[in-house]
């Protein structure tokens, strides 16, 4: 398999470290669209959402407990963050390796989504 999560949680690609446990790794994002911008990915492959079934739900609490360690260490726990989650191809994702992004440092991250 050629992810590139994949290779960062292995240490081929090198990434800045925020956070890590057992089961998730998170680092900076390489192309920050806010001034805290942390990528949280769980240490097992998972494709996408669609691949998580009720025999490996946990994996969505290992990430939303991630969620909580990263927003406390990067400071933007109590002023508040974005987190999202693209998932397929309509829904923006690019790295096929379930991520969340968290999101913050400002003190107005304006719409979540741009009408046209």
């Amino acid at each position: 398999m050629n992810c590139l999560f994949c290779n960062i949680i292995n240490g081929l690609t090198p990434s800045t470290k925020v956070y890590e446990d057992e089961k998730v790794y998170a680092f900076k994002d390489i192309t920050p669209q806010t001034p805290v911008h942390v990528l949280i990915v769980p240490k097992e492959h998972f494709k996408d959402i669609n691949e998580v079934k009720q025999k490996n739900s946990s994996v969505m609490t290992d990430l939303f407990n991630a969620v909580d360690m990263v927003a406390e260490l990067t400071g933007i726990k109590e002023a508040g963050y974005r987190v999202i989650i693209n998932n397929g191809r309509a829904g923006g994702q690019v790295i096929w390796h379930i991520h969340v992004h968290v999101m913050g440092g400002r003190d107005d991250l304006g719409s979540m989504i741009v009408k046209e």
